[in-house]
């Protein structure tokens, strides 16, 4: 019988490794080859090194990182995954959200939001930075907010939508994360508060829904921090200034001194209610 060492012997081990590896270059170069890649330019690098000449003189120059142009579609992507808009609400701009034939007050809240986004590179760092539409419901407050965050959002900027009633219930639901959940709509660049104030219990002397102490602190310590830092905030409400004012003096005073250059009240009756023309 042929012992293991003599048989050994009759494999050439050198050609066996040349062969693996050979093998293995092939599978690596075939997996290359038929990779996809999200970005041919860059093949997900996010970037090339460049190398740029500081002289005439020979091996004078400068290695340089220059990102690809996909890194800003990146980004705008994970600012769209952040922001907590649904993909239903992505679609809303203020160029779908039609005028003609709606009341003038809803003709200007629309007008308001064009200039608003078109001005908001220069007033971004002013006390006067943010915007809000205030009063009748289906007067399409939310949809024209909306189109402003969408548009804020593809020009790279960060936007937070927090709607308030399923923000609270999610907030009531997870009491141990509400500080790390309020330090995000503290921080975010712009945070676009919809329905401020909606629903609540009924006042036993007024009749009217008042939301609780809890929700009326926790938006005092939002709204009074994004204040005081000049943060922009985009706020929609059934309820007006007055109204506000009515729940909380002074967030109703901070609410219309930030937002006093783009606010509209959209009062009237059932005519303003776009959804049932």
């Amino acid at each position: 019988m042929q012992s293991i060492k003599s048989a050994l012997k009759e494999f050439n081990l050198e050609e066996i490794r040349r062969r693996a590896n050979s093998l293995s270059s092939t599978n690596a170069a075939d997996a290359a080859e038929h990779k996809q890649y999200r970005c041919k330019h860059c093949k997900d690098e996010l970037g090339w090194i460049k190398r740029v000449p500081l002289s005439d003189k020979p091996f004078d120059y400068m290695d340089k990182w220059e990102d690809c142009p996909c890194t800003k579609d990146r980004a705008i992507e994970r600012l769209m995954k952040s922001s907590h808009i649904t993909e239903k609400f992505r679609q809303k701009t203020l160029t779908n959200f039609i005028t003609d034939g709606l009341p003038e007050l809803v003709k200007e809240s629309h007008q308001a939001a064009v200039e608003y986004v078109s001005s908001y590179a220069a007033i971004k760092d002013t006390p006067q930075n943010s915007m809000a539409l205030l009063g009748k419901s289906g007067a399409g407050k939310t949809h024209v907010l909306m189109g402003v965050s969408n548009n804020l959002l593809k020009k790279g900027v960060g936007v937070l939508y927090f709607p308030y009633i399923e923000g609270f219930s999610e907030l009531k639901d997870n009491m141990d994360t509400v500080g790390t959940r309020l330090q995000q709509l503290k921080q975010v660049e712009v945070l676009f508060i919809d329905d401020l104030f909606k629903g609540g219990k009924k006042d036993k002397v007024t009749g009217i829904k008042m939301p609780s102490d809890w929700e009326v602190e926790k938006m005092i310590e939002v709204i009074n921090h994004r204040y005081l830092e000049q943060k922009p905030t985009l706020i929609s409400s059934e309820r007006d200034i007055a109204d506000l004012c009515d729940i909380d003096e002074a967030l109703g005073g901070r609410i219309h001194e930030m937002c006093k250059d783009y606010m509209v009240i959209i009062t009237g009756g059932l005519e303003m209610n776009y959804r049932l023309q």
